[in-house]
C-alpha cells in the first residue's frame, strides 16, 4: 500500500476543504428565514451578538470530545473567578437562568431536601426585597422559585421589611438612577442584616470594569449575560459571587435531576465557549473599539444631518447597553409617515436592516421615534445603513439627495 507524501496529504486536505466549501449549505435560505444587518444591538429577539471566531473554534473543539460536565463546570468556574477576581463563578444558560439559580441558592443552601422541595417554600424563607423602582421584566425568573416580592422605596421601609422570612435582596443595576437606595448603601444594608444581595447586571458590559466592580462592592451574587457584549454563546451567562452560594446554585442546576434548574442545561460547548469569550473580552483594545463605534454613529448621524423635519441626536445609555446610539424623532403630522413605516422600509430592502426594538425604550410623548445601535454591525455595514437611512427617509419625506461618496 502506497504511503502519501506530506505534500500529497496537504493537497488532499486542500481538495477536501474546497469540496466542503463548495457544498456548504445556506440553511437560512433553504428555510426561507431572512438575515439582516443588526443596527439595533444585543437583543435576544434579534439573536443577540455574533460569537467571536475564537469562541466558535472553542465550541467546535468541545463538540468533538466527551467530558464530565460537573468537572468541566468546576474547572471553567475556577478560571473565570480568577480572571474576574471574585470568590467563585459558574456558567449558566443565560442571565435569566442565573437569576433563578442564584435565588434558589439563597433559599436552599446546600440542603438536598430543600433543593428537591422548591418552589414549595413551606417552612423555608419566602420573601425577596426589591425597590419598587427596580421591578423589571425579567424578575419573573426570581418568582419561578415561588418567592414573593416585598417592595420598598426608602431605607426606613427596607429596615421595616426585613423579617425572618427574608431570603434575598434583589437589585436591578440598570435602574440605579431611579431608586432611592443606591448600590453601595443597598449592599451595606444586606451586610447589616445578614441577607444576601443579588445584582442583575445582565446587559451592563461595557465597560470592562463592571465585571469585577459589583462583587468588589460587596454584592453576594452578580449576573452578566454571556451572549451580549462579551460575544459568547447566546445561551450562556455568568453567575459570580460568594463561594457557598455558587456551590448551592450548582446543586440547584443541571446535571442534577431533581432540581428547579434541571431545564437550564449548559453544554460542554457553551462552557468552553463562555470561558474563551471572557478571555477575549479582557484582552480586547477597548479604546480602539470605542473609537470605531463613534465613527459609525457619526456616519449615521451625518447621513441624516440635513433631513427636513427630522431631529438627529446621538446618545450613550448610562448603564445597560453603554454604547453610542442614534435617535431620530419627527412629527408625523408634518411628515406623514410613522416609525413603523420606516422600520418596514428598512426591512424590505435588498439587505434587510433591523433597528432597536420598540419594547426596549419608552415611546415619546409626542411624535415618532426610531433608534439605532452600531456595536453589532460588521465591517462595511455602517456605510450601508447610513445610505439606506438617507434613501428611506428621503423617499418618505419626498426629498431627493445626491448619492454620497462615503455610502
Amino acid at each position: 500500500m502506497a504511503v502519501m507524501s506530506t505534500n500529497d496529504q496537504l493537497s488532499a486536505l486542500e481538495v477536501c476543504d474546497d469540496v466542503a466549501l463548495a457544498s456548504r449549505r445556506d440553511f437560512f435560505k433553504e428555510l426561507g428565514v431572512r438575515t439582516f444587518i443588526n443596527a439595533a444591538g444585543t437583543y435576544t429577539l434579534l439573536g443577540a451578538s455574533l460569537p467571536l471566531p475564537e469562541v466558535v473554534e472553542a465550541m467546535s473543539y468541545a463538540a468533538k470530545q466527551f467530558v464530565d460536565i460537573n468537572e468541566l463546570q468546576g474547572a471553567v468556574g475556577e478560571r473565570i473567578a480568577e480572571l474576574v477576581g471574585c470568590e467563585a463563578a459558574m456558567v449558566t444558560s443565560g442571565a435569566a437562568a442565573a437569576l433563578t439559580l442564584g435565588t434558589a441558592a439563597c433559599l436552599t443552601g446546600s440542603n438536598p431536601d430543600f433543593i428537591r422541595q422548591i418552589p414549595d417554600l413551606t417552612d423555608l424563607k419566602s420573601e425577596v426585597i426589591i425597590q419598587r423602582s427596580h421591578r423589571f421584566l425579567y424578575d419573573h425568573a426570581i418568582r419561578n422559585c415561588g418567592v414573593r416580592f416585598v417592595e420598598v422605596e426608602t431605607v426606613a421601609e427596607l429596615d421595616k421589611a426585613i423579617t425572618d422570612r427574608t431570603a434575598m435582596m434583589l437589585y436591578f443595576n440598570d435602574n440605579e438612577p431611579k431608586g432611592q437606595i443606591h448600590a453601595v448603601e443597598f449592599v451595606a444594608l444586606g451586610k447589616k442584616y445578614g441577607i444576601p444581595t443579588f445584582n442583575d447586571a445582565a446587559a451592563d458590559l461595557p465597560p470592562t470594569e463592571n465585571l469585577s466592580k459589583y462583587t468588589k462592592m460587596g454584592f453576594d451574587l452578580v449576573t452578566f449575560s454571556g451572549g451580549k457584549g462579551m460575544r459568547g454563546p447566546q445561551n450562556a451567562g455568568l453567575l459570580l459571587g460568594r463561594r457557598d452560594l455558587i456551590q448551592a446554585a450548582k446543586l440547584n442546576a443541571p446535571p442534577n435531576g431533581d432540581s428547579i434548574g434541571r431545564g437550564f442545561k449548559v453544554s460542554r460547548e457553551a462552557l468552553l465557549g463562555m470561558l474563551v469569550a471572557l478571555e477575549m473580552y479582557l484582552k480586547r483594545d477597548e479604546e480602539a473599539e470605542r473609537k470605531e463605534w463613534e465613527r459609525r454613529i457619526k456616519l449615521l448621524a451625518d447621513s441624516m444631518g440635513n433631513m427636513p423635519g427630522v431631529k438627529v441626536e446621538t446618545f450613550t445609555p448610562p448603564i445597560a447597553n453603554h454604547v453610542p446610539h442614534l435617535r431620530l424623532t419627527w412629527n408625523k403630522a408634518e411628515l406623514n409617515f410613522s416609525a413603523e413605516d420606516i422600520r418596514e422600509k428598512l426591512r424590505d430592502g435588498s439587505l434587510s436592516i433591523e433597528a432597536v426594538p420598540t419594547y426596549s425604550y419608552e415611546p415619546p410623548n409626542v411624535g415618532e421615534e426610531i433608534r439605532f445601535g452600531v456595536w453589532m454591525m460588521q465591517p462595511g455595514e455602517a456605510e450601508i445603513v447610513a445610505r439606506r437611512l438617507r434613501e428611506v427617509f428621503g423617499a418618505a419625506a419626498h426629498v431627493s439627495f445626491p448619492i454620497q461618496k462615503n455610502g
